[in-house]
């Protein structure tokens, strides 16, 4: 792969006169500095010979189109490489003006008469910009699955997923398309939707160019040289770091009266003002924080009301020193709720303003029914505006989101609070950005947010020729150490990785469309290019291994050898029998409070083994055992013998932090140094149970009482120092009996006598031997797992997930033993907005066809819904019936997937459809208000509104897929049901269309 850097390159032209590319000449002119400046590189295909025309930018042709602004480097040169005829990767930061370059590609192809396609990742984004393009060239059309606006149109504004659908469906523009722009590209990384990205562009006509607009990415090179081996066309990469509006950075501490500067506007990070601020924190004991349910429930948001919560103080802050307009970010739907509710006391509007967005608001609403304008969200939101404050999130209902962001953008929004959708995609900036946490819940666990989604959120703050600076202010209500704040202020933007995975949609229609084959596609993939990149490195690495390996020489390696190997078998035997022995069933009765325990050492250095016979052992005595918490229904419904349980122990223990301030414990000999600590142990870490018992006293709390009961301990273990403390026996006290444990124990007694017989073992050095033997097996591994990763790479991706994936489709009846597709494949082949396979098994085991419109309706929400909610109330019976049947046929394909060998986890696949709105959509279907429907579902009006827009869509798909296969009766009830779901305030229009 080719590749040079525009940025150190010069060119001649005719006169023999030295040209320079715009940003090196801007820089000798002295109109830019070098922090304005981009990276220009271009990634060729293997075997392409550019020719010198090509790196030239055309000065003679007139432009397509003028700017009213000087444009900034990065801009120029990726305008150049449009007038090339050569396809570009912009990658900048948020605000940075990429639009521009979007713009001007459209402008080229309407002069040139050609066809130009701008993709976006959602759909309320691609409203916005067929707005915006609309209004700037007029010949632009909308297509976004819920809309369709002048298909024929020479500018087509589409989701990327319909993009995607054109290509499999074999449309008509696909061969007029002469340049597509991929907006948001680093979308691709999305878990789920990054592989629609991946695709669209492996599949895209060979003849198109293309336009990648991204946020700054740290492997933009990566994915150029990925562009140009597939397509076998130079891909442009430019890359700026450069913010139009620099920013500061801020901490306001809980409980704090003041924001401290920790990284200044030239990024420097200032480590005293840091350490100030979080001096300013609330001392522990004063305002003590306790979590329930994952919130925190004093401290920074939650807990304090009105005027006195920190969030208060912070807007009326910001709106003193006119930092306004203020977006606030939280990561919860009802938390933005609740700190907006809190600011009822401030108002940041003059009575203009108010009349104005009065006016505003009701024309919006306008287009709603009298009953949806009564809905409480409306009638609750407008006072709430017209104080200069408003709310974003996608439990709103669209109309409310559209007319908040019309507001925001004409400046009558004072402050918004949002969560982090509002940073994807949405051009809206304000002077300033507050976090309102600094931790999110991802799904699993709280966590720290990152450097990608800070730089995301972050790049909202400062408006380009407005502001002369942004400012983002972290509200902070824990100890934070230094590297987190760190890494979060000044880390480096998410990579983009592959988020490829397959999908039998996928397979279906590469199967179907013609010279398609599923593994050129794998082959072509960006996840297959980047798993390839990595063997010249991974050949590397096993090199350097090697060559360590095999300077390695030991004497007597042989004898070694097979010493290491009853070593091995011996420790593997030990924890064979101390796992029977010490499980629930046999220790549970023995495990009562003063009775003394041999445990194990946690080692310092866990990367040094413990080469000997006895692993390092110390002793501590019993306080409490428990079983586990936090177990799932099937595991607290185990029998107690196979349950979980820990054990708190009372033991010499040091303490340390690490470098992010987290608490380790390491357990260290009763005769080191150390402070008597109780910790919690898993059995797992229990070596043996003495039959000795102590009295020890009810209080533990006091440093000196811990002390005296370890004190204890080790005059016992010295009063047994010769013929060693008393255990309980297995068989004669605890009552093992266990045919596995018996021959453990006689294989344990047989390997002792082989060691006393062993002579290398009373070998002087036989501990460093053994170390050093370790080491080279340790190199040994590592070379043989960088092989296989080799082989794996080497081989293409997904081949065997591929086999199981056809597998599945040949047992369940989608293809012949052939690959040749049967009738119930087409439908597959059109279903991409839910579980197709589980779709179709209902559609061809006749469950459609015995209910009612209004059920089938219900039952297809199980599809769509995504949320959590608890304490849902349940559907009525035939519904719930429904719901079972669904669940059946959704057990069977899963069973059928794992039985294929696709990975799959069973009940986790069926659960994931949820029953949480059957009821609401059941009460829309059969006709009811919405307003009547918000009062029976907990759920958000904007969750509930885009659920059933989903939903419309599964149903044209299936309609779609009904009329492929010829089902008459099945596409009448499908379209009927569109026909009952589709009215009032759900599919009120954009007001951006």
């Amino acid at each position: 792969m080719g590749s040079f850097k525009r940025k150190s390159q010069e060119f001649s032209n005719n006169e023999g006169n030295i040209i320079l590319p715009p940003s090196k000449q801007m820089k000798q002119s002295g109109l830019v500095d070098e922090a304005v400046a981009c990276v220009h590189d271009v990634s060729y295909p293997e075997g392409y010979i550019p020719s010198a025309a090509s790196t030239l930018p055309q000065q003679d042709s007139k432009p397509a189109k003028e700017f009213p602004f000087t444009l900034d480097p990065f801009q120029s040169e990726a305008i150049n490489c449009l007038n090339n005829g050569e396809s570009v990767m912009v990658s900048a930061h948020t605000s940075a003006g990429k639009t521009v370059v979007a713009l001007y590609a459209i402008a080229m192809c309407l002069k040139n008469n050609q066809r130009v396609v701008y993709t976006s990742p959602i759909k309320a984004l691609s409203n916005q910009k067929y707005r915006e393009f609309k209004e700037e060239f007029s010949d632009v059309g909308l297509m976004t699955g819920d809309v369709t606006i002048d298909p024929n149109a020479s500018c087509l504004v589409m989701t990327t997923e319909i993009w995607r659908s054109m290509q499999y469906n074999g449309s008509d523009v696909i061969r007029e398309v002469a340049w597509v722009i991929f907006d948001e590209v680093h979308y691709m990384r999305d878990r789920e939707r990054g592989v629609v990205w991946e695709e669209s562009i492996v599949m895209a006509p060979k003849n198109s160019r293309f336009v990648f607009l991204s946020a700054t990415v740290p492997n933009a090179k990566e994915f150029a040289d990925w562009v140009a081996k597939v397509h076998q066309q130079p891909c442009h990469i430019v890359y700026t770091d450069y913010r139009p509006t620099p920013l500061q950075h801020y901490i306001f501490p809980s409980g704090g009266d003041g924001l401290y500067l920790v990284v200044d506007e030239k990024g420097k990070f200032r480590e005293d003002s840091f350490q100030k601020a979080l001096n300013a924190l609330v001392p522990a004991n004063e305002g003590d924080k306790k979590r329930e349910n994952g919130k925190w429930q004093k401290g920074l948001v939650v807990g304090k009301s009105g005027e006195d919560s920190d969030i208060f103080k912070m807007v009326k802050m910001i709106i003193q020193r006119q930092y306004d307009p203020v977006i606030c970010f939280s990561f919860s739907k009802r938390e933005c709720e609740f700190l907006a509710m809190q600011m009822a006391k401030m108002d940041l509007n003059n009575d203009d303003e108010k009349v104005n967005i009065e006016t505003i608001f009701w024309s919006a609403m306008d287009i709603l029914s009298d009953d949806d304008k009564k809905l409480p969200q409306v009638s609750n939101m407008l006072p709430l505006l017209k104080r200069g404050i408003g709310v974003h999130h996608s439990g709103l209902l669209p109309i409310l989101k559209e007319v908040i962001e019309i507001l925001f953008q004409e400046g009558f929004i004072k402050c918004l609070f949002a969560t982090e959708t509002f940073s994807i995609g949405l051009n809206m900036p304000a002077k300033t950005v507050v976090f309102t946490n600094v931790r999110k819940f991802d799904g699993d666990k709280f966590r720290w947010i990152s450097s990608g989604e800070y730089i995301q959120m972050s790049g909202r703050a400062g408006r380009r020729g407005i502001d002369e600076r942004g400012i983002c202010i972290l509200m902070v209500d824990e100890k934070l150490e230094p590297p987190t704040v760190k890494s979060m202020l000044k880390g480096s933007a998410d990579a983009l990785n592959s988020a490829f995975h397959l999908s039998y949609n996928m397979l279906l229609n590469q199967i179907r469309c013609k010279d398609a084959d599923p593994k050129d596609l794998l082959r072509d993939s960006f996840y297959q290019f980047q798993a390839d990149r990595a063997i010249p490195d991974l050949e590397k690495q096993a090199k350097i291994l090697e060559e360590e390996r095999d300077s390695i020489v030991i004497e007597e390696e042989d004898s070694l050898e097979r010493y290491y190997s009853l070593l091995e078998q011996y420790k593997s035997l030990k924890k064979d029998v101390r796992n029977i022995v010490l499980s629930p069933k046999y220790c549970l009765p023995f495990l009562q409070p003063g009775r003394l325990v041999c445990i194990e050492c946690t080692k310092i250095d866990d990367d040094v083994p413990t080469f000997s016979i006895k692993e390092e052992v110390t002793w501590g005595v019993i306080i409490n055992f428990e079983r586990v918490k936090g177990l799932s229904e099937d595991d607290a419904n185990k029998k107690p013998e196979d349950a979980n349980y820990t054990i708190d122990v009372l033991t010499r223990c040091i303490v340390q932090k690490d470098e992010v301030g987290r608490k380790t414990i390491k357990i260290v000999p009763l005769k080191n140094a150390g402070e008597p600590a109780v910790v919690s142990l898993p059995l797992s870490q229990i070596d043996s149970l003495s039959s000795v018992r102590l009295v020890i006293p009810k209080d533990l709390l006091p440093s000196e009482v811990r002390e005296n009961t370890l004190k204890k301990v080790s005059e016992v273990l010295k009063r047994f120092s010769r013929e060693g403390m008393p255990l309980l026996h297995p068989e004669d006290d605890m009552k093992v009996q266990s045919s596995t444990y018996r021959k453990a124990s006689s294989k344990i007694e047989a390997l002792e006598s082989l060691f006393e017989e062993h002579k290398i073992a009373t070998s002087p050095l036989i501990k460093e031997k053994l170390k050093v033997l370790h080491k080279k097996k340790e190199l040994t591994g590592k070379i043989r797992s960088i092989k296989r990763a080799m082989r794996t790479s080497k081989a293409l991706a997904f081949k065997d997930e591929l086999k199981a994936r056809k597998r599945v489709l040949r047992r369940l009846g989608y293809i012949k033993s052939d690959d040749v597709l049967e009738s119930k494949g087409n439908v597959v082949c059109l279903i991409s907005s839910a579980d197709e396979l589980t779709l179709s098994e209902l559609m061809y085991n006749g469950t459609f066809e015995k209910i009612k419109v209004e059920e089938l309706v219900s039952l297809l929400s199980c599809f769509v819904w995504q949320e959590k909610l608890q304490d849902t109330q349940k559907p009525r019976e035939e519904l719930e019936l429904l719901f079972a049947q669904l669940q059946d046929t959704a057990r069977r394909v899963a069973k059928v997937q794992l039985e294929s060998k696709v990975q799959i986890d069973v009940e986790n696949f069926v659960s994931s459809f949820r029953p949480d709105i059957m009821e609401a959509v059941y009460a829309w279907a059969k006709g009811s208000k919405f307003y009547e429907i918000m009062e029976i579902t907990q759920v958000f009006e904007g969750s509930l509104i885009r659920a059933i827009r989903r939903l419309e869509e599964v149903l044209q798909q299936l309609i779609e897929a009904a009329k492929a296969v010829g089902d008459e009766k099945h596409e009448a009830k499908f379209k009927e049901a569109v026909a009952k779901i589709k009215r009032d305030i759900v599919f009120a229009a954009s007001l951006y269309l």
